[in-house]
């Protein structure tokens, strides 16, 4: 199904059988009057839900990209929560990512390829799911989640609450992570609820679980990284963000840390960067790393 999101971009819904089983429904944005230049997939984060992209993918539409959104199996449109309630945060990584961006690449043959990653959307793309042929990652906030780390003993409190209380019990009780109801965006699976938490009680994240063999993956990643962190972010703060790029040691990668007052505004946090206040500060400092890897390739 097709709508004008403007007069420049439409928009059409996808729905994707996934190889774990289920579908994943999401949006693909394009200019109405054009043929796109490059694809650009957008991983999202944890409880996030797609609607949270669709002012930055409208962005990235006019900037003549292709884009492709969606939602995580058992977030937003993809399923229930409690119908997917075994899907794990790992499942999301390795299987879900891969499948849309596979999906991408089919409907946009030929295209130069491109990904951002938020939060756990970066972490699959760091651990080398979905990434074969892209020219180019721009990661999000995305860091290694252990609660200790957390910045501000309030927030540290919050989240151990919610990660390792609340949020496992309701879980095991109600089939799904009511997320919605405890301050952490959408409701999502329980089983990715509790391997969340047992990841975040972990001192190297899941690098310390030995199922995820997540240093030998990222070490095998190539692709070069935009890495992106925020002054004012609790969670994704310098150290934690390294503590993913520094397993990178085969790509080329670029950390930038921004701080709100650099574009004029109160707060970016965690989710700011995808909020349209950053129009026309953050978001084309983005497309213009992305568009030199356009131009890299054609080198």
């Amino acid at each position: 199904m097709g709508n004008n999101l403007s007069d420049t971009v439409t928009s059409t819904d996808l729905a994707i059988s996934s190889r774990g089983g289920g579908q994943i429904c999401g949006t693909v944005r394009v200019l109405s009057d054009a043929d796109p230049r490059a694809l650009v997939v957008i991983h999202p984060a944890t409880a996030v839900p797609e609607r949270l992209y669709s002012g930055f993918s409208d962005y990235l539409a006019e900037q003549g990209f292709a884009v492709v959104t969606y939602d995580y199996r058992g977030t937003g449109r993809s399923g229930t929560p409690k119908g997917n309630r075994t899907v794990r945060m790992r499942d999301w990584m390795d299987q879900d990512v891969p499948d849309v961006a596979d999906w991408a690449a089919a409907q946009f043959p030929g295209l130069p390829r491109l990904a951002v990653g938020h939060s756990v959307g970066a972490h699959a793309l760091a651990l080398g799911s979905g990434v074969a042929g892209l020219e180019g990652v721009v990661s999000i906030a995305s860091h290694a989640g252990v609660t200790a780390t957390v910045r501000g003993m309030a927030e540290r409190a919050k989240v151990w609450l919610i990660l390792s209380a609340a949020g496992p019990l309701a879980s095991k009780v109600l089939g799904y992570m009511p997320g919605s109801k405890l301050g952490l965006g959408e409701d999502f699976p329980a089983e990715a609820m509790l391997e969340w938490s047992r990841w975040s009680k972990l001192p190297g994240y899941f690098f310390d679980d030995p199922t995820m063999r997540a240093a030998e993956r990222a070490a095998s990643v190539t692709v070069p990284l935009l890495s992106v962190g925020f002054s004012d972010d609790p969670w994704a703060t310098p150290q934690q963000i390294e503590a993913i790029t520094e397993h990178l040691v085969a790509a080329d990668v670029e950390r930038r840390t921004y701080s709100p007052a650099d574009f004029g505004v109160p707060a970016i946090g965690h989710m700011g960067f995808f909020r349209r206040g950053l129009r026309e500060g953050l978001w084309p400092e983005a497309v213009e790393w992305l568009d030199a890897r356009l131009e890299t390739d054609k080198r």
